[in-house]
């Protein structure tokens, strides 16, 4: 008796990374603070990804995988692993509201945002990276595990360390930070 052959999968490399870019250049903007290098870093990484779909196995998280091999990419490329997270000062989500806007409200949200960029930068790449897949990619904890190949405990314990050491930095440097933070 002959065995029917299975079907294909109806995904493709495509229909599945394609979804993805936008979120991938963000957290490659957040990561090496620089256009150009974001937009290498997310280039290498879908030609990486494209090179070993075959490996890619049905059924697992693709999202997470393809974040592994952007932060493998930008790690290897990296010597001392000393990066800089900016914010993009015309990002909307960063922006305050205009109904609401003064210019002294502007001016304050502007150093606001420059003080908790510096305290960024003074994370170690091990915190910074959990705060922006959490926070900012908006990532589970199980898909952090998997994109950082740690288990969801250390996910967990390593978020509240990188909350605790950033709200701490923002303690010190924001005016009147040490009660409102």
């Amino acid at each position: 008796m002959e065995v029917p052959d299975q079907p294909l999968p109806a995904t493709t490399f495509e229909d599945l990374a394609l979804p993805l870019f936008d979120q991938l250049y963000n957290f490659a903007r957040w990561l090496t603070a620089d256009i150009s290098e974001a937009e290498d870093l997310v280039q290498e990484t879908y030609a990486k990804a494209l090179r070993g779909f075959a490996s890619f196995r049905p059924g697992t998280n693709f999202r997470a995988w393809m974040y592994r091999i952007l932060r493998n990419s930008f790690l290897s490329s990296r010597t001392g692993l000393k990066t800089a997270v900016a914010f993009d000062e015309e990002d909307p989500h960063l922006a305050p509201l205009a109904e609401t806007s003064t210019p002294e409200s502007l001016l304050i949200a502007q150093a606001n945002r420059r003080v908790v960029q510096q305290a960024l930068e003074e994370l170690p790449v091990h915190f910074r990276e959990i705060l922006l897949l959490c926070e900012v990619e908006d990532m589970s904890y199980q898909e952090i595990a998997e994109t950082l190949s740690i288990p969801a405990g250390t996910v967990m314990s390593r978020l509240f360390r990188a909350r605790n050491a950033l709200r701490r930095l923002l303690q010190q440097k924001l005016p009147g930070g040490r009660h409102g933070v």
